[in-house]
């Protein structure tokens, strides 16, 4: 719930600065929508519908996930870290800006999103059931997938031929594959 809360919060606290830099499209209204639906729904799926509860090393699972979650939240703040001043909750394009290809972003454009995902897997996991981790990942897939759509086309159209070579070396959201 705390990370949740300090996602939440970015809403309020990183407004883009200059309204007609932001390119967002809604897209991060989007996020905190379906974030909070596919956690509460994980929650309450994990109540209701036991049939779909994990009961294979039940406990390894849980610390698993739980250490995915530490891990997902690590990833996704060492990513914004790495962008420094470029990292915005929504979209936008600063002056100045250029293509970081350092860090996580030698091998995938969306690192934060990647460490988001991990820490979903890893909360899915510690609900220790299979439709909690389900519905969580369809909420942020549908999510993520216009989020990235919408600031690709953003970062096309602000930084040009350098970003479009950035993508044509690196995958979305996992090295070598996606």
């Amino acid at each position: 719930m705390l990370w949740l809360a300090f996602e939440t919060r970015g809403t309020f606290r990183h407004r883009s600065k200059n309204p007609a830099n932001a390119r967002d499209r809604g897209s991060y209204l989007l996020i905190i929508i379906l974030l909070w639906i596919g956690v509460g729904l994980a929650f309450a799926l994990s109540f209701v519908l036991p049939q779909a509860t994990i009961t294979w090393h039940r406990k390894a699972v849980f610390f698993n996930g739980i250490a995915l979650m530490l891990l997902g939240m690590a990833f996704r703040y060492y990513a914004m870290i790495v962008l420094g001043k470029f990292f915005t909750y929504q979209v936008a394009v600063h002056s100045g800006q250029t293509v970081i290809e350092t860090g996580p972003y030698r091998y995938i454009r969306h690192p934060s999103y990647t460490g988001a995902l991990i820490t979903l897997v890893g909360l899915g996991l510690a609900l220790g059931n299979w439709a909690s981790l389900v519905v969580m990942l369809a909420c942020m897939g549908v999510a993520y997938a216009y989020r990235i759509s919408v600031e690709e086309s953003a970062l096309i159209a602000a930084l040009g031929e350098p970003y479009k070579n950035y993508m044509g070396r690196t995958r979305r959201l996992a090295p070598f594959l996606f």
